[in-house]
């Protein structure tokens, strides 16, 4: 992190296999999207070349997040997980 502003992140997770993911995706979203078919994680997946923030949830992808949307996203699913919990 530089600011508020991730600078570098690597790390090798599994990729998905679906037959339905876009051809344009890579390998940053088919692990996001993976990692979320095998375990109850939120990805949120930002593209090196546009900048552009993804949400993978459940096996399936959002793109074109707005950084609003993405609060607003991130709200609803962990206070819908914390009722869960009580």
């Amino acid at each position: 992190m530089r600011g508020n502003r991730v600078v570098a992140a690597g790390c090798f997770l599994p990729i998905t296999l679906g037959t339905d993911v876009s051809k344009a995706l890579g390998t940053r979203h088919r692990a996001g999207i993976c990692i979320t078919e095998e375990t109850d994680a939120v990805a949120i997946i930002v593209s090196e070349e546009t900048g552009t923030i993804s949400v993978a949830i459940h096996g399936k992808l959002e793109t074109h997040i707005d950084m609003g949307t993405l609060r607003d996203m991130l709200t609803d699913l962990f206070a819908e997980s914390k009722k869960e919990k009580r």
